[in-house]
Parts: structure tokens; sequence; C-alpha cells
């Protein structure tokens, strides 16, 4: 036990330090655009237009006129206290504005790491049980046209397909318009709908939800096919599984109860690459299908130049792939001990 809580705490130790590097980047990257006091006042004030008397007061109420390392631990404080600057759209705390389209996004998102790795496993199982056939090479055609292609082709793609060929999923949005959502209570559409009992509404919300979170799956479960296929490949020359068939067990139970369940460890440490990529393609994805989440408030901010909005997603964003990372990370610890003592 104590040797997993170190390894706990060094995993932890590791995240933060990440944490403040990946904010030391985006503070060094907003003094490069903007040099000096002035033109960083100008990126934070309400009036893109504002006079330079106006800017001189935003920069010394910033705190812009400080030693550049005052300004950067001044603005380390700011994000982990939950100050990431005031919207310029609604002139509400940054924060905020976060907090209403997180949760949207998060759910989705999830949905399409999910899909992602169960096709993965899924097909690049049957790869490996099939390997030299036709099967192996269609595999690998399918997930490498996926993985090539930009997401939004396999967005419009899929519009095109289920929405209007098919008619089976709505093509765009969160839920029907016509629906009133139900009192918020954690955020997210989907929960609050099935908390509420209001089965209509949570029923609306899971039908947009599945065609973008699909595209997400399909977009990231090439690189799950692949490792799941070359870790299946090893292990099923491996002497246990051919132990297995001489028992006499079916090819579906040794490939699938067997060959996979211990293929899996080094697939958990994808987890959160699928998370990243899924993070990333829903900015695309969200204002593709209308889906009004995080990447969809992104789009928006930059349209706007909306600094302090681009700055709070960028970085919440950021933090959300670390945790991700660290999850992964103790996930692998808790599955095989001998990670512990790196």
């Amino acid at each position: 036990m104590a040797g997993f809580i170190a390894f706990l705490a060094r995993r932890a130790v590791n995240a933060v330090i990440t944490i403040i590097l990946m904010i030391f980047m985006i503070f060094l990257l907003v003094h490069i655009v903007a040099p000096n006091p002035i033109a960083l006042a100008r990126l934070v004030a309400p009036n893109p237009r504002a006079s330079k008397q106006v800017l001189e007061v935003i920069a010394k109420d910033h705190g812009f006129y400080n030693p550049i390392y005052i300004q950067f631990f001044d603005y380390i404080k700011q994000v982990f206290t939950g100050n990431l600057g005031t919207d310029l759209l609604y002139g509400v705390p940054e924060i905020f504005e976060i907090e209403r389209f997180l949760p949207i996004s998060f759910e989705m998102v999830l949905m399409g790491s999910v899909i992602g790795v169960i096709i993965g496993l899924y097909t690049g199982a049957i790869a490996a049980a099939n390997r030299g056939t036709a099967t192996d090479y269609g595999v690998k055609g399918l997930y490498l046209v996926t993985w090539a292609a930009p997401i939004f082709v396999l967005g419009v793609i899929m519009q095109l397909v289920f929405s209007f060929w098919l008619n089976l999923l709505p093509a765009s949005g969160i839920a029907n318009p016509l629906l009133a959502p139900p009192h918020s209570v954690t955020g997210f559409p989907l929960i609050d709908g099935l908390l509420a009992g209001d089965w209509t509404y949570a029923y609306s919300v899971l039908q947009h939800m599945i065609l973008p979170a699909l595209t997400l799956g399909v977009a990231s479960f090439g690189v799950v096919t692949r490792l799941t296929r070359a870790t299946m490949v090893d292990a099923l020359d491996k002497d246990y599984v051919k132990l297995a068939y001489m028992k006499g067990l079916s090819k579906s139970k040794v490939v699938y109860g067997t060959a996979l369940r211990n293929a899996l460890i080094p697939i958990i440490t994808l987890i959160a690459l699928i998370f990243g990529t899924a993070v990333g393609g829903a900015v695309v994805i969200e204002d593709l299908f209308n889906y009004r989440g995080l990447g969809y408030f992104a789009v928006v901010s930059v349209y706007n130049l909306d600094y302090p909005a681009i700055l709070g997603i960028t970085i919440i964003l950021g933090i959300s792939v670390i945790a991700a990372n660290f999850i992964a990370d103790i996930l692998y610890g808790v599955i095989d001990p001998r990670v512990r003592i790196t």
C-alpha cells in the first residue's frame, strides 16, 4: 500500500508540474503576441477601440507594468483560484461561461472516447485473430482511411448518411428546441434530464449526442485498433494461448477471453490519448453539428477575438487532457504493479 501511495504522489506531482509548464507556455505566447503593457491591455479591454489613456488604466489595474516574473506568479495564482478573466462578449467571469459549456462537451467527448475504444478493441481483436487474411487487410484499410480523413469530412459523411439519407438521427443541436430543458442540477443535459424524470428530454439529448460522438469515435479508433492488433498478435503466440487451445476452448473464448484480457494492459495508456484526440476534435465537431458546448464556445470566441475566453478555454482543455493522462497512469499502476516502481 505504501508503494502505491508513493507512486500516486509521484504521478500527482508530475501532473501539477505539467500543468504549471502548460500555463507558462500560454503565458509566454500571450506576451509574444502582446509584448508591452498597452498591447496586453488591448487584449482584455471590453472596447477594442479604447483610447490609450483607458488602456493605461487597464494595464495598471491588471498589473501589466509589473516585472514579468511577478506577472507570471499573479497569473498562476489567478488560474488556480478560478479567475480566468472577464468574458468580453457577456461581461461575466470567464469561469461562469466555461462551467456552463464544459459539461455539455464532456458528455459528448466521453461518449465519443468510449465508442472509439470499443470499436478499436473489437476491430483490433478481429484483425489479430484473422491475421494475414482479407479481414485483417480490410480492418487495416478501414482504420487508415478514417485516421487520415479530416474530422470535418467524417462529420459531413455522418450527417449525410444517418441524418439525410437514413433519417435516423438529428443532424444538429443538443436537443429538440421545442422541448423545455429541466432545471439544471449538474450542468450535464443528459444527467439533468434523467434526474428530473424527463425521459422525453433525456432521449432527445441522447439522440442528438450520438452522431457527433460517433464521429469522434470513428476518427480516433484507429490507434486503438493498431495497438490491440499488435499486442494480440504477440499474445496469441504465447504458450498459455496454445495451452487454452489444447484444452478444447473455442476460438472466440481464446481470443476474447484469454488473449484480449492479457493484451489490455498497454492499451489502457491509450485512453488518455483517445480522450485528448476527442477533446481537440470537439472544437470542429461542435461547430459542424451546432452542438453548443465548450468547442462551439471556443469557435465563437475566436471569431470575436475574445482573448480571455480563448485563454481560459485553452487552459481548461489542457488541464482536462493532463487529468486524463493522470487517471490513465493510475489505472496502469493498479493493473500492472510493476510500473509503480518507476
